[in-house]
């Protein structure tokens, strides 16, 4: 695949994605963290498994279910669960932001599990993307309790363990399911969170129906979101490599905050502007795209 092909991958993903931090913080307040990690997944899996079918890969599905459902739960199960209960404390863009820390954990553990020793530009595109990230989360999250009883800073640490499970994820694929068609990693990672969240998220359902925003926004979140977001995760692994493709979650938060300016009219100041800068420079050296000496 052309450079030119999966750069496109990479922008389209971070502007779907960015977009699921506003989807999951309306429905998290209906329906508990559980339970919209467990939904989230479910329409994901009902939307991927009749085009795995429709197109020919029920089988390796079948051959290679194990592994594929092992990082559906370390992939999806776990963090999303993670990110859903931490929007019931923090911002959707202070979620986002944390969540550009992934490449930092995904080139620790590609550099430590498949020898994968980053280049000088690219660690330098980790550093600065990193700092971007680090510019706006300054002073924003606190161990004290908010007025929902929650400490935000229990919120930041489920935010960074997602992200480690998200690093993990991604080199386990790189190892062991390259050459599995994108569409088959995507479907049965889904199925596979999917049965990992369904006991605990049926014990802990909400007694009261969530209205319907929130089972708007769980749709969004796992067709779009989930479902054709993973296609194009897993397509960009493949033809990038798991480090680039971390790297699209330097961008997540660009767009998470400018979804948040149009659809919930939070402030964008001229530091956060600056930061954006900073954190796109980053993923620019981490990826290639940009190189020392070019």
């Amino acid at each position: 695949m052309s450079s030119k092909t999966w750069v496109s991958d990479f922008v389209l993903l971070a502007a779907i994605w960015g977009s699921s931090f506003l989807f999951m913080r309306i429905a998290v307040v209906d329906f508990g963290p559980l339970p919209t990690a467990a939904v989230r997944v479910a329409i994901a899996a009902a939307f991927l498994l009749p085009l795995v079918l429709w197109r020919g890969h029920g089988a390796a599905l079948t051959r290679n279910w194990r592994r594929v459902f092992l990082v559906g739960l370390f992939n999806s199960g776990i963090p999303f669960a993670c990110f859903a209960f931490a929007l019931l404390s923090i911002t959707t863009g202070l979620s986002a932001i944390l969540n550009a820390t992934v490449p930092m954990f995904g080139a620790v553990v590609a550099w430590v599990w498949l020898k994968d020793r980053p280049t000088g530009s690219r660690v330098l595109g980790l550093l600065v993307g990193f700092a971007g990230v680090a510019m706006l989360a300054w002073d924003k999250a606190t161990f004290k309790p908010d007025t929902s009883g929650l400490a935000p800073g229990w919120a930041v640490l489920a935010c960074l363990f997602a992200c480690l499970c998200y690093a993990l994820s991604a080199s386990y694929t790189k190892r062991y399911l390259t050459g599995l068609p994108p569409l088959v990693t995507a479907a049965g990672s889904q199925i596979g969170a999917t049965l990992g969240l369904a006991l605990p998220a049926a014990w802990l359902w909400p007694a009261r129906l969530p209205g319907g925003s929130a089972w708007l926004a769980l749709l969004a979140v796992g067709v779009l979101c989930t479902g054709i977001a993973y296609v194009l995760y897993f397509r960009l692994i493949a033809t990038a490599g798991p480090a680039r493709a971390l790297a699209v979650t330097f961008v997540v938060p660009v767009f998470a905050v400018f979804y948040g300016l149009v659809f919930l009219g939070e402030t964008v100041t001229l530091w956060m502007l600056l930061c954006a800068v900073v954190i796109i420079c980053g993923t620019a050296l981490s990826t290639g795209l940009l190189k020392i000496g070019r």
